[in-house]
């Protein structure tokens, strides 16, 4: 899996923010993997997001999916789709809260 480190500089967020941005990860993470796979497809799935804000603003996403033996796709590949797509949209989010969208 890969991460980084983005320096956005943000305003101070209220818990209902924050909380948007983790359902916004999340709801991104999972509409990428129904966009490639039917709900038949998949035999179980779980996104689990923690937000926290310190000094700065911590965002993990845990994706995890499993689909019957039948079911041809690169799991580990359809995941990491996921949590990049998932990660852009957040960044895109955040930029627009401070204002450098």
């Amino acid at each position: 899996m890969k991460t980084g480190v983005i320096h956005i500089g943000l305003p101070e967020m209220s818990e209902e923010e924050l909380a948007a941005i983790g359902e916004l990860a999340q709801e991104t993470a999972i509409n990428h993997v129904f966009a490639h796979l039917t709900k038949s497809e998949v035999k179980d799935i779980e996104a689990v997001v923690r937000v926290t804000r310190d000094e700065t603003l911590n965002l993990e996403l845990e994706l995890h999916i499993e689909v019957p033996i039948f079911v041809k796709v690169d799991v580990d590949a359809l995941v990491e789709e996921a949590l990049e797509k998932a990660y852009r949209k957040v960044e895109e989010r955040l930029r627009e809260i401070a204002g450098k969208g």
